[in-house]
């Protein structure tokens, strides 16, 4: 039986490989059964819940280009803390991410850092997103990124 934090670690991480891929239907499958916060303590429109959700929310906010189907971005995820409760099947999560970006008129760069904090519930035995909720700490050019 697989280490349920390693498992939950992997989802983690399929997250920001699939962004980087510009699946955003395969990001919404990963919440299914869950939501994105986009704001801390936001109110309810900024509350994403389930699969049609949230791939709309991709969507209409971030770009993509044609000629590689993504949005030439690369998220990277690191210093995980994950705490496991086995027993009630839930488990929460902690990650920093910092994202870069490159495309034909942008230079290599960072451009935007801060941290998920995550909710995961078992479904049918399988470890999944129960909720997202994504900190700002920096920004920079967002221009060739967002739709908006």
């Amino acid at each position: 039986m697989p280490d349920s934090a390693r498992v939950i670690e992997n989802l983690i991480y399929t997250y920001a490989e699939r962004i980087d891929a510009g699946d955003f239907d395969g990001v919404a499958e990963l919440f299914r059964h869950g939501r994105i916060h986009g704001v801390p303590d936001g109110g309810p429109e900024t509350v994403f819940t389930g699969s049609e959700a949230i791939g709309k929310l991709y969507r209409s906010t971030t770009r993509i280009y044609p000629d590689t189907g993504t949005p030439k971005t690369k998220h990277l995820t690191t210093n995980a803390r994950i705490e496991v409760d086995e027993d009630a099947g839930t488990a929460w999560a902690r990650t920093s991410y910092l994202v870069f970006q490159a495309t034909e008129t942008l230079p290599l760069q960072p451009l935007i850092s801060g941290h998920y904090e995550d909710t995961f519930h078992q479904v049918d035995g399988s470890w999944c997103f129960e909720s997202r909720t994504i900190f700002i700490t920096l920004t920079g050019d967002l221009s060739q990124h967002l739709l908006f």
